[in-house]
């Protein structure tokens, strides 16, 4: 494994990282809007981000002529597909997950994907995890814990089923972890090619479930196609960029933009504005986001 840290494309000043994968949690920190929009089954949306993230990604590399970086070496193809298998099972298990527990319960345990993400990152790229990253990611993660409203609800009684609803987001949360490392290893397969094969096998393996459960309404189509245009195409060429040029540590830390984001969202767009015990949470993230910039030793 040793070797992956010198067949990735060359780094570039961490700095470039850092925004491109922000760019990519804001982005998909405004799914939620679009979901709302829409009104489409879960699943539904998932398999429309994929078929329009794939027309879209297709469109572009037909238009620069870039198709030919589909053919990958056997390997890199089978670390490419991986990584796209594992993202969709990531948004399937998560969406399954919220008909057993409530939202803030969801979010904030399928956002534990970033210790997935130090560990796996230390076990197979063999990189140097800091004390001051562990509690950087300790410390967003208990921001977000406050600014979902996790604390405010916990006085509440449980839904039945929130076992197996925490289960089903953790397993979500241990395969969004695993697509860092297939991405990685995913040699020679540029951020748009690794987007493209995600796409592909989502559009292949949830063909069933419209076909099964029926299309969804015409006013719906706009916001679904806004899902695979900008939430799936353009989002996760960023964040693919982004996640070869910043270590496991760092960007532990820096995917808590997306559930920063969609915290805002949630109180400037559909009017949830947040208590100050949530706002506490929305700073002790930005604290943790903060605390990744700060250059790796």
């Amino acid at each position: 494994m040793s070797t992956i840290a010198t067949t990735l494309p060359r780094p570039v000043p961490a700095p470039h990282g850092a925004l491109l994968l922000g760019a990519a949690g804001v982005l998909l920190g405004t799914i939620g809007l679009f979901l709302e929009r829409a009104g489409a089954h879960p699943l539904t949306a998932v398999w429309f981000r994929s078929v329009f993230g794939l027309l879209a990604l297709s469109g572009w590399m037909l238009a620069t002529r870039r198709f030919g970086e589909l053919r990958l070496a056997p390997r890199t193809l089978a670390a490419a597909l991986a990584a796209g298998a594992l993202m969709v099972a990531s948004w399937a298990l998560f969406f399954a997950a919220l008909e057993h527990t409530g939202i803030a319960v969801a979010t904030v345990v399928v956002h534990v994907q970033p210790f997935w993400v130090m560990a796996l990152g230390a076990l197979f790229l063999h990189e140097r995890i800091t004390l001051r990253q562990g509690l950087a990611a300790g410390v967003a993660l208990l921001g977000l814990a406050l600014a979902s409203g996790l604390a405010a609800s916990a006085q509440g009684t449980a839904h039945t089923g929130t076992l197996l609803g925490v289960a089903l987001c953790l397993a979500s949360s241990l395969c969004y972890a695993g697509v860092t490392l297939f991405a990685r290893r995913a040699q020679g397969a540029s951020p748009l090619v690794l987007a493209w094969w995600q796409c592909a096998v989502g559009t292949l393996a949830l063909a069933w479930w419209p076909m099964l459960h029926g299309w969804p309404a015409a006013a719906a189509w706009g916001w679904l196609a806004a899902l695979g245009v900008v939430h799936t195409g353009l989002a996760y060429v960023l964040w693919y960029a982004g996640v070869v040029r910043v270590s496991a540590g760092r960007l532990a830390t820096l995917q808590f933009v997306y559930p920063a984001t969609a915290v805002l969202v949630d109180a400037l767009v559909f009017g949830r504005p947040l208590d100050a015990l949530q706002w506490g949470g929305v700073l002790l993230m930005g604290l943790g986001l903060l605390t990744a910039r700060r250059p790796d030793h």
